[in-house]
């Protein structure tokens, strides 16, 4: 039976994965358009992942620069300026908020990003739905390990949980902890992994229909 959910944020909660591809393409523009387009598309293809992460691979693999780390946390800092804002203003993905505000009697809720954990905590603060979660975590920690640490924590069985992302890397977190994945699919999303405890979705709007099935 189902305890928990854990959510991705960007593009399972919140209409915000144009904004973070909005930020790099901007933050990437003064190195010129085939840099931008090789940033662009890795960062489409591995959504969830740290922008840290991905700071150092764009500049090692596209660019020839080694980073420091003073200058990784200069970038991760213009990085929140661009987008934050944004996202607290993002629309909600539809069906997302009713589902989490009707139900979080009968779940527990977990957050489980890429963004870095005391951004994505002001980011919920700020959209006034953190008294919904039970904790919400963030980068630098991987999805894996979030997942792995809500079972520990929790004392919850693989049966017990189910993940809701729209990521390539949402499906191998789940895959890696043996839990089911609901997957919201759309344009900017991601899904190349089979995965036989896969579901997919358009949006949230049938997901206590899903749950409920998954219960029998």
């Amino acid at each position: 039976m189902i305890k928990a959910i854990i959510f991705d944020f960007d593009g399972v909660i919140a209409e915000s994965v144009n904004i973070k591809t909005d930020a790099f393409k901007k933050m990437y523009a003064k190195y010129g358009n085939t840099v931008v387009k090789k940033v662009i598309s890795h960062h489409l293809l591995n959504g969830g992942i740290s922008r840290y992460e991905k700071f150092n691979f764009y500049h090692e693999n596209f660019l020839g620069i080694k980073l420091s780390e003073e200058e990784l946390e200069k970038l991760a800092i213009e990085f929140s300026e661009l987008v934050v804002q944004d996202v607290v203003e993002a629309p909600y993905v539809h069906g997302a908020l009713e589902f989490i505000e009707n139900n979080y009697k009968d779940y527990k809720y977990f957050i489980s990003t890429g963004t870095p954990q005391n951004e994505i905590i002001d980011i919920i603060n700020r959209k006034k739905i953190s008294i919904y979660f039970e904790s919400i975590y963030g980068s630098p920690e991987n999805k894996t390990d979030h997942i792995k640490k809500i079972m520990s924590k929790n004392g919850y069985t693989k049966d017990e949980l189910i993940f809701i992302g729209d990521t390539d890397t949402d499906i191998l977190a789940a895959r890696n902890n043996d839990i089911p994945i609901i997957l919201r699919v759309h344009q900017n999303g991601s899904c190349n992994y089979e995965y036989k405890k896969l579901i997919k979705i358009n949006n949230l709007i049938n997901i206590i229909d899903i749950l409920s099935s998954m219960q029998n």
